[in-house]
């Protein structure tokens, strides 16, 4: 890697900071970018999106320039509200529960970010992505595994890349642990801050999204109807729940009630006692928009399967567009995806129709 040149993700946290550490570390030639995005400016008081905000360009300006590298801002903002933003409003108005990350890794860092660094003269984009990028030495075909920290893995958000784009990709912080990683700040002395991870989608300026999609979408109320067809309460827009959602049903005392089916044709809220009620339970589902990081998986072999980030992995089998599971399970949420694993080995996935 001595002399190659890689742009580098600089988001002003600790993971970013330390990968390019890292990378300056093996003698690379390194420039930072700073991404811009979309921010919600129709509230009272202005906050920023928290992927990019001032404080964190300061973070960022203060890591570069203590490495010695230049950084440079490019401003996504148009890109970001309707790749991002406007499809993650379109998913809830139809009932869907989207993820907005896998998208943004899609279409923005993976996508546009690395067409941004060739122009800039750069081998390699690099970011701090918990993922181990190997290579398969009879092919040299490029392979895909769990980062070493099994908490802070990520490869769930990245099944949507392909060979052309893995060949430019740079994941030095696959094989550390998030601990690790804090104790390289240390030794690097990096001029970062060692705040609290957040989990929110970034560009809601709330802790919760219902306040941001009341604000975009005209929502319909309706009626919160129990399994034996018993209306118990009225509810403010289906958009605004999800499978499995216990909070915010308007009930009125008879709880604890758990969300099982969106009726969008009677716009009823379906709901039940029952945790483990037999509506949120599936044997099998589609996939739209699949991608196969390397080769198409086999129909009769059985593989592992995540429905949500940093859920346990559950059996199943493929044919052609179709998950097939070994035992029914529960919370199989349209929009959400999912994402097929080899053991740690990952081999791509899709969106859950």
């Amino acid at each position: 890697m001595k002399n190659k040149k890689v742009a580098i993700a600089m988001s002003g946290g600790i993971d970013s900071s330390v990968t390019a550490a890292l990378l300056k570390k093996q003698g690379c030639n390194c420039i930072g970018i700073f991404l811009k995005f979309w921010e919600d400016t129709s509230v009272p008081k202005k906050v920023e999106n928290r992927c990019c905000s001032a404080d964190s360009f300061q973070k960022a300006k203060r890591v570069a320039s203590y490495l010695d590298f230049p950084l440079y801002t490019l401003n996504f903002k148009k890109d970001f509200k309707k790749q991002i933003v406007d499809d993650f409003l379109k998913q809830y108005k139809i009932g869907n529960t989207p993820n907005p990350c896998i998208r943004c890794n899609k279409f923005i860092k993976f996508d546009l970010l690395i067409k941004k660094a060739r122009l800039l003269g750069c081998d390699y984009l690099a970011t701090g992505h918990y993922v181990i990028n190997g290579q398969r030495t009879r092919d040299k075909e490029q392979v895909l595994y769990r980062g070493k920290d099994k908490n802070k893995d990520q490869s769930y958000f990245l099944y949507n890349l392909n060979q052309n784009k893995l060949k430019q990709i740079l994941f030095p912080l696959g094989s550390y642990t998030k601990t690790q990683v804090r104790s390289l700040a240390k030794k690097y002395k990096l001029p970062v801050s060692w705040d609290r991870e957040s989990q929110e989608v970034c560009f809601v300026p709330e802790k919760r999204i219902e306040s941001f999609l009341k604000r975009y979408l005209k929502l319909k109320t309706g009626n919160i109807v129990t399994t034996e067809k018993k209306v118990v309460g009225k509810h403010d827009g289906l958009a605004l729940y999800t499978l499995g959602q216990r909070r915010g049903i308007k009930v009125g005392g008879i709880g604890p009630l758990y969300v099982v089916k969106k009726n969008k044709i009677n716009n009823q809220l379906v709901v039940s006692k029952n945790i483990n009620d037999k509506l949120l339970y599936k044997n099998e589902f589609k996939l739209k928009n699949i991608n196969w990081v390397n080769e198409k998986p086999k129909e009769n072999k059985i593989y592992d399967l995540v429905i949500r980030y940093q859920s346990k992995p559950i059996k199943c089998k493929i044919k052609n567009q179709k998950i097939l599971l070994i035992k029914p399970a529960k919370l199989i949420t349209p929009g959400q995806s999912a994402v097929i694993y080899e053991k740690n080995k990952l081999i791509g996935g899709g969106v859950i129709c």
